[in-house]
């Protein structure tokens, strides 16, 4: 039995495209092992977002070419079609595998150890072609709807990457939700690249939510990132349905409608905060997480003090920060005023202290509260840890009903850790 290890950087849609891999190869007879085991096949799903994106997917894949002399090491994602003729230079790597072929990396090792010279473009894959989730390295499992971008935004690199946007057909997806559920996952996330925009025969991203939430079972959905644009009143009205999760990553990026307008993002703050104070007067708790780009041309002391206000105001549980990074072939990469690296370092320094602020803040608001936590872990000592349905992590004392991947109701008793990793600890209530 031949071993695979797998390594994912980036974007959930990433870590799905991975899991979706790791079942496909585990259904087909191989062993899958931890990263930090040998192996005798190497997958890197690597990400190329930013200049840090592509420094630590280098180094992963330098990693696991040291450590597996003489095995198979395929370097796939984002970067693989960025960078596709220098990495195909590099001895090391044996198949480079651009996003559009990524389903059919099994077939291509298959096709390896039986001899046969085949070369990734000639695959024949496409973007959706994965099979259905059963092995995962997650408790929750996504569910992919959408792939690639038409926004072209000034700094992205993306629509690039990873193509022009389409849909999958709504058919295929709710059948691919009813065999994830059937495999027993309790949580599907819905993922893509800008799965707002999702549209397919007169389709829309709140009838493929509609059509998830309708099937039976005892599970919940969530929305793995979003943009604040593309949708009205029925996708606010769906957040009643019990399945729904309370939280999304809503992406701002900047708090300076200047910078939003140089960025070419599709809204304002106004809009943004009309989102927010939209489903928080329906819903106080519901949480908000986001994405923040600082040192972005153009962008002076003003224009950052307003992401930190934004910071203060929303009330976000979790804020992502970016360093801007110059990508090659994106208008921002001409344009003037660039900010130096000293700047942006101290400037993010300055968002993360605040995101942590506003962490503290969002889940101390939990205290005496109840959540339904789904289980992702049991230790040695008892403890159970997972994730309640406004997504706050959680840890309590397990007792003889707690089991992996299975629900309890916790209510939060106290706050414990710092920064990022604050959470709350609980107990096991009816």
């Amino acid at each position: 039995m031949k071993k695979v290890a797998f390594k994912t950087l980036g974007c959930r849609l990433n870590q799905y495209e991975t899991d979706a891999l790791v079942s496909d190869f585990d259904k087909s007879g191989y062993q899958v092992v931890d990263f930090k085991e040998s192996a005798d096949v190497v997958v890197v799903n690597t990400c190329t977002v930013t200049n840090q994106s592509d420094h630590k997917s280098r180094n992963i894949i330098s990693q696991a070419a040291r450590k597996n002399l003489g095995s198979i090491v395929v370097v796939t994602g984002c970067m693989a079609n960025n960078y596709k003729e220098q990495l195909e230079s590099e001895e090391k790597i044996t198949y480079v595998v651009d996003n559009s072929n990524k389903a059919n990396i099994r077939s291509l090792i298959d096709a390896h150890y039986r001899g046969e010279i085949l070369h990734p473009s000639n695959l024949g894959g496409n973007v959706f072609e994965y099979d259905t989730v059963d092995k995962s390295l997650h408790t929750r499992s996504a569910i992919k709807i959408q792939d690639g971008c038409d926004n072209y935004c000034t700094f992205c690199i993306i629509p690039m990457v990873r193509g022009r946007a389409v849909s999958r057909p709504l058919i295929q997806i709710v059948e691919n939700a009813k065999n994830t559920l059937a495999n027993g996952f309790k949580e599907l996330v819905i993922t893509g690249v800008n799965i707002g925009r999702y549209e397919w025969e007169g389709k829309r991203f709140e009838d493929v939510l509609e059509a998830i939430l309708g099937l039976p079972g005892d599970f919940r959905v969530r929305i793995s990132s979003l943009e604040p644009d593309g949708f009205g009143d029925r996708f606010f009205d769906l957040f009643q349905h019990p399945k729904l999760a309370p939280h999304l990553h809503l992406c701002l990026q900047s708090g300076s409608d200047k910078v939003l307008l140089r960025m070419r993002r599709m809204y304002d703050i106004m809009r943004f905060e009309h989102v927010v104070e939209r489903f928080r007067a329906a819903m106080p708790d519901f949480n908000f997480s986001t994405d923040l780009i600082v040192g972005f041309p153009g962008e002076d002391e003003a224009d950052f003090q307003q992401s930190l206000d934004a910071v203060a105001g929303f009330g976000f549980s979790h804020v992502h920060t970016f360093k801007y990074s110059v990508r090659t072939g994106t208008r921002a990469e001409r344009m003037d005023e660039q900010v130096s690296e000293k700047i942006k370092t101290a400037r993010s320094a300055k968002i993360r202290e605040a995101s942590e602020k506003s962490r503290h803040n969002y889940l101390s608001s939990f205290i005496n509260k109840k959540q339904r936590v789904l289980i992702e872990k049991i230790d040695s000592r008892g403890f159970a840890y997972g994730y309640g349905e406004h997504y706050i992590p959680i840890r309590f004392k397990a007792n003889e009903s707690s089991k992996k991947n299975s629900f309890q109701n916790v209510i939060a008793i106290k706050l414990e850790g710092k920064g990022e990793s604050a959470r709350l600890f609980g107990e096991i209530v009816a």
